[in-house]
């Protein structure tokens, strides 16, 4: 969620929605800022208003509104489902990764005893 606000921080100081603006206020705040996240974002965020989507939103009663929402506020929602994914994509890059660990150190101690 840090890398949403970070561009409604930036697009609220009417600066660029790019990678080197979002990850300098994410270190600002001091967020350990994921590379692969902070692409994605910029990538979902391309062809968005963020001012429409945002007035789409407020127009928007709690709770949501089903199929009536806006197409800014459905352009929001794929930014922060690529968010997501983008996300998920390096849990499971971390999970291969322990699992690799945990094999090689298995070989190692049955070398050990013999």
């Amino acid at each position: 969620m840090e890398y949403v606000y970070a561009a409604l921080i930036i697009n609220e100081a009417d600066g660029e929605l790019n990678e080197e603006n979002i990850t300098g206020v994410l270190e600002a705040a001091g967020v350990d800022v994921e590379e692969s996240r902070v692409k994605a974002l910029v990538a979902a965020l391309e062809d968005v208003d963020i001012e429409e989507a945002i007035e789409s939103a407020a127009a928007v009663p709690a709770g949501g509104a089903g199929g009536a929402a806006g197409g800014s506020t459905a352009e929001a929602e794929e930014a922060e489902e690529a968010e997501e994914e983008a996300e998920a994509e390096e849990e499971a890059e971390a999970e291969e990764d322990d699992d690799e660990d945990d094999d090689a150190g298995g070989e190692g101690l049955g070398q050990l005893f013999g």
